[in-house]
């Protein structure tokens, strides 16, 4: 069995006790970072017992076929990201899909989403919506921004510290600025904030408050 395991976005108590029993139980635990997943085991007294492999980006198809050849042999592998649900903008999408495709049984944790902590916390018409991911830093990234500009339904965005003032700035061009936006910045950390206002406004707010630092959802 494959477990899809959900792990704390960063407060650590962020996570359900399915998900430690499965952490628990596991026969190896298949993780982006073997340090960031050892921390979370140390907290809540796991045993590592040698479990834990690395799967991450840059880990190759032979890594993949690793580990389907673990589960062919029955064995239960617990699927882990350094933060939130796996295959949420991390590479879990790989290993999921070859699971599936050697019929092999792939079952869900819940837990933590920051699309869904920054969704429900927005105010905003959660009925329907389009999640993105990270936009296109290059390539695509115009084609994009303009196929929003008339759309009916909430769309929720991520955005790194290094990007999130061009973004908005693109986001003025394209929607107005005075486009109505929600920003959330470092969801269940110490320092969590929600900005709202419109989109000029949140630009500026960023721009003079030195708040750009951190990790950002984008909810408009």
């Amino acid at each position: 069995m494959l477990s899809i395991v959900s792990t704390p976005i960063w407060n650590l108590e962020d996570i359900t006790l399915r998900a430690l029993r499965i952490l628990r139980d596991a026969d190896y635990i298949a993780c982006e970072d073997t340090r960031m997943t050892g921390q979370l085991l140390v907290h809540y007294d796991i045993p590592n017992d040698g479990r834990l492999m690395s799967f991450h980006s840059h880990s190759g198809f032979s890594k993949v076929d690793k580990i389907i050849d673990l589960l062919k042999e029955w064995k239960h592998v617990a699927l882990v990201s350094d933060a939130g649900t796996p295959w949420i903008s991390d590479p879990g999408f790989v290993l999921i899909r070859a699971a599936i495709e050697a019929d092999i049984t792939v079952t869900p944790i819940p837990g933590a989403s920051a699309v869904l902590s920054a969704l429900v916390s927005s105010g905003m018409d959660c009925h329907q919506y389009l999640y993105l991911g990270f936009l296109p830093v290059k390539k695509w990234r115009q084609t994009m921004l303009k196929s929003l500009v008339n759309k009916e339904y909430t769309v929720v965005v991520y955005e790194s510290v290094h990007r999130i003032e061009r973004t908005l700035e693109e986001l003025a061009e394209y929607l107005g600025g005075d486009y109505p936006i929600v920003v959330g910045r470092e969801i269940t950390k110490k320092f969590e904030e929600f900005k709202r206002g419109t989109i000029d406004e949140v630009k500026e707010y960023y721009k003079w408050e030195g708040k750009v630092k951190g990790e950002f959802v984008l909810v408009f």
